[in-house]
Parts: structure tokens; sequence; C-alpha cells
């Protein structure tokens, strides 16, 4: 048979097994394979049906089913039928079982549904540092939460975290003699987070930061009259948002975003 007929069963989309069927066509000369992939396989009847349209096409069968009791039944019936067959997972799953000692979850398509979010926390990701540090304001009314404070209240930290659990985080510093833009009086206030932190906290992480960049620590950036400018004129912002407001001071990033979590879960 120079085109061999297989028959590809699963009970999500039938990708995993359709590329094991390919790939070992390909060792073929006689490879190019007519793959018949049946997806969603969820009953008996279902299984009845490809398999009575594999024996008219002399098919062989390959299946990826998490199901023990469809597994079972697509075996029998292939004997019954005298079709040669392959169970892709089955034998996989059980050696799985047998060293671990666990019972799987036997819940069809998990693995889609993990790529799935895979790629829509990279996606949150790539949105928190495009719109990092109020560089493009148009960002704001895309985002699912827009943090604002002064510099050093760990809106950058808050934002990648925030990522990671795939929301897209914005981010705008206030700083006294930049005019916020005017897409963030256009955000839904419960979309609005206020960062504030205490004036001496404030003054040592700033003082640390100028050190760490070989700068004198008593800069304007960290003098404490500085600060309080400010931090006053960071809460005047904030109150004509009328956004919430979270104190940082003495948090860590992850207290901060569980806050940040439940205020946008509430919203």
């Amino acid at each position: 048979m120079d085109k061999p007929v297989i028959y590809v069963l699963s009970d999500s989309l039938g990708e995993t097994a359709e590329l094991v069927v390919k790939a070992a066509a390909s060792q073929f000369n006689s490879g190019n394979a007519v793959i018949n992939r049946v997806p969603y396989v969820t009953d008996k009847e279902t299984v009845n049906e490809a398999i009575h349209d594999a024996v008219k096409d002399n098919a062989m069968v390959a299946f990826t089913f998490v199901l023990p009791e469809l597994r079972e039944y697509t075996i029998k019936l292939c004997q019954l039928k005298k079709l040669p067959y392959v169970d892709i997972l089955g034998p996989v799953m059980e050696q799985l079982i047998r060293i671990t000692n666990k019972e799987p979850k036997f819940e069809p398509g998990i693995m889609r549904k993990l790529d799935t979010e895979y790629f829509k926390r990279i996606e949150a990701i790539e949105f928190a540092v495009k719109y990092d540090d109020g560089k493009d304001p148009r960002g704001l009314l895309r985002a699912d939460v827009v943090l604002v404070g002064v510099s050093r209240t760990s809106k950058t930290p808050l934002s990648m975290y925030l990522a990671h659990k795939q929301i897209k985080a914005a981010n705008v510093p206030l700083v006294p003699e930049v005019k916020p833009p005017k897409e963030l009086f256009q955000v839904d206030p419960k979309k609005i987070v206020g960062l504030i932190i205490s004036p001496h906290q404030l003054n040592e992480i700033r003082k640390e930061r100028l050190l760490a960049l070989g700068l004198r620590d008593h800069a304007s950036y960290a003098s404490m009259e500085r600060i309080l400018m400010e931090l006053e004129y960071a809460e005047e912002i904030m109150t004509k948002l009328n956004c919430p407001i979270l104190d940082v001071t003495n948090k860590a990033v992850e207290e901060t975003a569980s806050r940040i979590l439940k205020i946008i879960k509430e919203g």
C-alpha cells in the first residue's frame, strides 16, 4: 500500500496523535499517509462510526483517549474487526500512574487549556513591557489595570507579577513637572490603582537607587523636600481619578499584587 490510510481518533483536537502518526509515516519511502482525523470523540457511537469507516478503507487506527472506558472500547472493537491499532496515550499514562502512584485527572483537552494559559501569560508580559512607565498612553484603555504612583513605588515589578497572572497591567509615573496623559482620565476608575508609600521609606529606597547607579545619595531625587512634593502631587491626581489607593510601605510585591487582584475581581 503506497498510501496507508490511518484514522486518528481523539477526545480533544487530535493534534498530538496526528503529529505522532506523521512522524512515523515520514520514516517510510511509502509515506504520504492519508490521515483522517476524528476529533472530540466522547461516546461509543462516534467510535463505532469511525471504526466502521476504517474497516471500509482497510485502515489503521491511532487514538489518544484519556478516558479509560473509551480506550478499552476502541481496543476491543479494533480487535473484533481485526484492524491494526495504536493506543498512543494509554501506555504512557499507565506507566505514569505506576511511578507516581497517583490517579490522572482524566480531563480531555487539558494540554490545550494549559497552552492557552501560557500564551495569555506571554501576551500579558509583552503588554506590561510595551506599556511600562507610561511609554505609550494608548495602551491605558486596553489594560486590565493601570497602576499610578511616584517613582520607586514598585509599579514595574507589580505589572510584571500581574502579567504572570494573565493580567494586562500598564503603569504611569506621576511627576509634578509632567502632565498625566489624557487617556488616564478616560480609564474606568475601578481599573486604576494608586500606589502611595511612606516618605521615609521612599527616601531610603531612592538613596539606595542612586548609590547603585554610582550617583550621590543626596541628589534632589532622594531629598525629603522633593519626595514630599511628589507624594502630595500624586495624591492630588489620585483624588481626581477617584481610584482605589494602596499603601505599599513595607509591603512585598506579592502582598500588594494580591490586593490589586482582589480590587480587579470586585470591580
